[in-house]
């Protein structure tokens, strides 16, 4: 027995041992292996700047969609105990831009929308339906003649509005002349001291057009697996600081695998022409009746959800 017992005690010390030293061997040849599948990605990565760098169209967009759905049934703790809610949203950011010697042209595209509903079970004349929540349309298309690598007179055409419910109203088209400044790849720095600033209206309302200077910083950047965009339009009316107006919108993406992964989106606006327009209206509860007594508080909308890059 005594034999037996050694014999296994052997057995197994000497398959511990192989095991351990087949577990070195392969650390050790596994080491190597990732050193070359880096310098593998570093020259990957090398033509890739090389493509990016060469001038011609180029295009790309990525986006967020998120959403959710419940449902509550005698849950007193709140004040509708009986519910069906949901919300759903998505944000699209693409752009196409076209590099010459000469001259670039950049278009970019941003949609933001987005739906909540509560149906509250307890009362029959609730609207049970999806409503609109956020809604924002962009569209920019900034033309350069470029005067060195980083300097170009440059000409903007810029038009915001909302697609779901007011489509057009307001409206906002900016059309400018001015100067771009283009310090690195991914940042462009618009200034444009003549631009007019179109605002459409369906009624007599306090919307109005004027004349001021235009600035827009975009920044898009893509880093493997991150995807980011940040944008910021700003019109200052040379008539009154009433009619001026700015819209920063900023979009991430990280990719988890393949082309989908989870984003973030957010943007901040201040308009105190829509600030006294909703003030206005009949429904709101306010007595605000000019841009001296309106409250024009921060607008603001942010989003979480699943990514995917196109």
């Amino acid at each position: 027995m005594k034999k037996l017992t050694l014999l296994l005690v052997l057995i197994i010390g000497i398959t511990s041992t192989n095991a351990q030293q087949t577990l070195e061997e392969l650390k050790a040849l596994q080491g190597p292996k990732k050193d070359s599948i880096a310098a593998i990605q570093g020259r990957v990565d090398a033509i890739q700047a090389q493509i990016d760098a060469l001038p011609g169209w180029k295009k790309g967009a990525f986006g967020t969609i998120g959403g959710s759905i419940s449902s509550f049934k005698n849950w007193y703790a709140q004040g509708t105990p009986n519910n069906n809610s949901g919300n759903i949203g998505f944000t699209v950011n693409a752009f196409a831009n076209l590099n010459k010697e000469k001259f670039f042209w950049r278009n970019g595209l941003n949609v933001n929308l987005s739906w909540v509903k509560l149906d509250d079970k307890d009362d029959p004349t609730d609207n049970d339906s999806f409503q609109e929540a956020t809604d924002v349309f962009n569209i920019t298309s900034l033309y350069g003649h470029k005067l060195s690598s980083k300097f170009a007179i440059s000409g903007l055409a810029e038009y915001r509005t909302t697609l779901l419910s007011n489509f057009n109203d307001p409206g906002y088209l900016d059309l400018g002349v001015g100067a771009t400044w283009t310090p690195a790849k991914d940042l462009v720095v618009v200034i444009h001291p003549l631009n007019y600033n179109f605002v459409f209206s369906k009624e007599d309302t306090v919307f109005e057009s004027s004349l001021g200077a235009k600035i827009l910083v975009d920044y898009t950047k893509q880093i493997k697996a991150v995807s980011f965009k940040t944008n910021l339009s700003m019109f200052q009316s040379y008539e009154s600081s009433d009619l001026s107006n700015w819209t920063w919108t900023n979009s991430f993406g990280y990719t988890l695998w393949k082309m989908i992964g989870v984003g973030f989106d957010f943007g901040l606006r201040n308009n105190k022409q829509e600030a006294l327009n909703y003030a206005l209206d009949p429904e709101t509860p306010t007595t605000a009746t000019s841009f001296e007594d309106v409250d024009n508080e921060l607008q603001s909308y942010w989003m979480f959800g699943l990514n995917y890059k196109f």
